[in-house]
């Protein structure tokens, strides 16, 4: 990666992420960093970290006994390894490596809080992206919906949590994926671009070996009246306010 390549986004508090063309991060992962409601007791791994941004926000915010970023991507780990140390970040820790080859790369059964913001297409579904990391970040060609929650359940001790975002098309799959392998979904929650329009994103907290129950959290909304809603400025926090 060229060095010129690589450009700081500013995430407030003095904190920053490294990011370029091929690894930035959206909308989806602020919010799924939110809505995992991470503690300062937290042992948590991020599983296709990309560039970071999920633990890196939580690190800002004070969250987190430790935080380990996951990526099959050489590129993306570089650029998290280097946010890292130039933060000074000892609590952050990177591995390149597939996930379903996690062996003797990071303890099982023992993690807290596990955080993934996964391709969101299957394999067969929709048109392929035409770039190799594009068609890694938004299909399942390097691992598939069930390899992420068959991962998890293996790296999270009894009551951890697995916390992600996916597209509402893709609920009913996800839920009982999350229930074969022990992780009962316990929080639910819909975000909507604005009133009136159907949900783009669905944010789904599971415990390990829980009882069921299922708790449905109001829809979040992104705009109100044209401009971002106060529930949305509250989530950006200091990320939006380092641009001001």
């Amino acid at each position: 990666m060229e060095q010129n390549t690589v450009k700081k986004e500013p995430l407030g508090k003095g904190f920053f992420v490294n990011v370029s063309k091929n690894h930035t991060f959206g909308t989806d992962a602020i919010l799924l960093s939110n809505f995992a409601s991470a503690s300062k007791k937290d042992k948590m791994v991020d599983l296709g970290t990309g560039c970071g941004i999920i633990p890196l926000l939580m690190l800002r915010d004070g969250l987190l006994r430790s935080a380990t970023g996951v990526d099959i991507s050489d590129e993306a780990t570089a650029l998290a390894a280097q946010t890292a140390k130039e933060l000074k970040l000892d609590k952050f820790s990177v591995i390149c490596a597939d996930l379903n080859d996690l062996k003797e790369k990071i303890d099982f059964g023992c993690h807290t809080l596990i955080t993934c913001n996964p391709p969101y297409k299957a394999l067969g579904a929709g048109i392929m992206s035409s770039g190799a990391r594009d068609k890694a970040a938004r299909h399942e060609t390097e691992c598939t919906l069930e390899d992420i929650i068959r991962v998890s359940s293996k790296l999270l001790q009894t009551s951890g949590r697995l916390c992600m975002c996916h597209r509402p098309e893709r609920l009913a799959e996800l839920l009982d994926l999350m229930r074969e392998y022990k992780l009962e979904p316990k929080r639910l929650r819909l975000v909507c671009q604005r009133v009136g329009e159907e949900p783009w994103l669905v944010l789904v907290d599971a415990k390990k070996c829980a009882g069921a129950g299922l708790r449905i959290a109001p829809t979040l909304y992104i705009e109100q009246d044209g401009e971002l809603s106060k529930e949305m400025i509250e989530i950006y926090g200091s990320y939006k306010e380092a641009y001001l």
